[in-house]
């Protein structure tokens, strides 16, 4: 029994890649189309169901009136200040809106827990959706393939269990090329 070399085994597996990475990727953008929806929906039911969509609304207009009372301070201390050095580094015109971290909470911040948590129920799902199914069995006949590079003993034995693989998705592993077309005189 003829061993594969190194090299035969990452052509064989780079092979598996061409073959599989291009329609996971296609299933992987119709299935991200789906999940940003259902995250969309999820988000509001889920706040709905927690009682968060009443916090998050006062959230927002604490943060809308804090907004307001911040922009009028700072327009009031400009106005009043003989000159910009005398001011405190918030109060500058070319502070502006820098973030900084600190302790406290934001609406952003609740807001983004509550995306990742909906997020979360959403990819579940997806995933009980035919294309979700479809995303998932296409990894798994990827790793299959791979795993079967892996464990194979010759080339030609990996061939024919890679071409039982390949069926799979609809393709054979060895294509067989086409002929160009032979030019033609004018």
């Amino acid at each position: 029994m003829t061993k594969m070399t190194k090299y035969q085994l990452e052509h064989f597996e780079s092979k598996v890649r061409r073959q599989f990475d291009p329609l996971i990727s296609d299933q992987e953008l119709l299935v991200k189309q789906y999940t940003t929806e259902a995250t969309d929906k999820a988000v509001a039911k889920l706040s709905k169901k927690m009682g968060a969509d009443k916090i998050i609304s006062k959230f927002r207009e604490a943060e809308k009136l804090l907004d307001e009372a911040r922009a009028t301070a700072k327009t009031f201390f400009q106005k009043k200040a003989e000159n910009e050095d005398e001011l405190k580094r918030k109060f500058r015109k070319d502070y502006g809106n820098r973030y900084y971290d600190n302790d406290e909470i934001t609406l952003s911040d609740c807001e983004e827990q509550l995306r990742d948590w909906a997020s979360n129920l959403a990819q579940k799902e997806i995933e009980r959706r035919p294309e979700g199914a479809k995303l998932k069995q296409l990894k798994d006949l990827k790793q299959k393939a791979l795993d079967t590079v892996l464990e194979s003993g010759t080339p030609e034995a990996l061939a024919i269990s890679l071409d039982a693989v390949c069926k799979k998705i609809g393709t054979s592993w060895n294509k067989e090329l086409t002929a160009l077309p032979s030019p033609t005189k004018d």
